[in-house]
């Protein structure tokens, strides 16, 4: 199967899922999170169930590969990403837990979440709750942003760096 044949019906344009978004129905618990997952792992697995056990509906908001390769330049080396975001968004829309995949090239997904306009806004521990990224468009909608405590012992950098070495 080659990149082109990597299609999955969670895999929207920010278009689609906006047009989408209209006819969820009244009260519906959207709840979103963002990142670049790209070598997916059990601490994204366990970040992504507990964030879908708090809504009613997960959307990931992830990085396009121009977007992992500007963000990670400088703290992960230019070799990021490994995967491709077909293959990363492909893997993220294969997850029981996952109900939508919108990729983004910005930066950060502040447009996106504007667009869609969670009722929840999830993170990892590792950002503290004033530094995420659409904290305020969520609180001052009347929602809710968390930072999750992460799974302990698994990160995609200490994957990476414990491959390189010849470890498990």
């Amino acid at each position: 199967m080659n990149e082109e044949e990597l299609f999955h019906p969670k895999l929207m344009t920010l278009e689609d899922f906006v047009a989408m978004r209209r006819v969820l129905p009244k009260g519906y618990r959207l709840v979103f999170t963002n990142g670049c997952f790209d070598i997916l792992h059990p601490g994204h697995v366990d970040l992504l169930a507990r964030a879908r056990a708090l809504g009613d509906g997960l959307i990931v908001g992830l990085n396009s590969d121009a977007s992992v390769r500007r963000i990670k330049k400088d703290a992960k080396g230019p070799r990021r990403p490994l995967n491709s975001q077909a293959a990363r968004a492909f893997v993220l829309a294969g997850l029981e837990a996952v109900d939508f995949v919108v990729i983004f090239n910005e930066d950060t997904p502040l447009e996106l979440i504007r667009a869609a306009r969670p009722q929840v806004l999830v993170k990892g521990g590792d950002w503290a709750k004033d530094s995420i990224v659409g904290r305020e468009v969520v609180e001052d909608a009347g929602g809710q942003v968390l930072s999750l405590p992460l799974l302990k012992g698994y990160s995609t950098s200490g994957l990476i760096e414990r491959v390189l070495k010849g470890a498990r």
